[in-house]
């Protein structure tokens, strides 16, 4: 077999067994971001003093109020 195939197919079978391990990293990092985030967030109720109830009740409420307009949506007004 021609040896620059052999080479090619060698890097290729490498390269695919590092991509595998990123994407399992990745998927690990995934995690443990999530779960850093869901102890901020349950921090942040329990600071407030709210009880997961509560917190429940605001979320729902939140998720159907319309998002307030911030500075940077509003149209420039030409005074």
């Amino acid at each position: 077999m021609n040896p620059k195939i052999t080479k090619l197919r060698t890097e290729f079978e490498k390269n695919k067994r590092k991509i595998s391990d990123l994407q399992g990293r990745n998927r690990e990092l995934e995690k443990q971001i999530r779960e850093l985030e869901d102890t901020d967030i349950i921090g942040m109720v329990r600071e407030n003093g709210m009880t997961m109830e509560q917190f429940a009740e605001l979320f729902r409420r939140m998720q159907g109020a319309p998002a307030p307009i911030t500075s940077e949506q509003e149209e420039p007004s030409h005074e």
